[in-house]
């Protein structure tokens, strides 16, 4: 049983480090490469104004509160629940084919969105795969919601 204690695993889905304690030093400093252990997926914002934002998400993050959570304008008033379409974004051609099949309710709210192209989604509806690696979001000039004068949307 003390042999078994004597071991430290380490495990990640595709292979296992196991490190013995040193009976000189208690301290053991061990050094993951927390890159490929996360999965670390790098997307680039480009708001409205033209200006650019690299950001890193993690594989299964959803695009909008990524947005939210480097404080990029995208508005998202439904809070992802597929009712609205404040954050619409334009992907890069190179990574449409990349993304999953948008539905119906998705493609319905789009048709309602100001400023549509070919390459429009719903930020909402991203969710970050590997294979999204290095993608280009970019936000149009603006998206339709209901405001009182004066308010200037927040993310939720």
């Amino acid at each position: 049983m003390n042999r078994i204690r004597n071991w430290i695993f380490l495990l990640t889905r595709r292979n296992a480090v196991s490190i013995r304690p040193s009976k000189v030093s208690t301290v053991f400093l061990v050094t993951i490469n927390v890159y490929k252990l996360i999965k670390i997926v790098n997307v680039i914002f480009i708001d409205k104004r033209g200006k650019k934002y690299a950001v890193q998400g993690k594989v299964g993050d959803n695009v909008l509160y990524l947005a939210h959570k480097y404080g990029i304008e995208m508005e998202g008033a439904c809070e992802a629940s597929l009712a609205c379409t404040t954050c619409h974004v334009y992907v890069h051609h190179d990574y449409l084919n990349k993304l999953s099949v948008p539905e119906d309710k998705e493609e319905d709210l789009l048709d309602l969105a100001p400023f549509l192209r070919e390459n429009s989604r719903l930020g909402c509806q991203i969710i970050l795969t590997k294979e999204l690696d290095g993608i280009q979001l970019e936000l149009p000039k603006a998206t339709r919601n209901f405001y009182v004068d004066g308010h200037t949307p927040t993310p939720h």
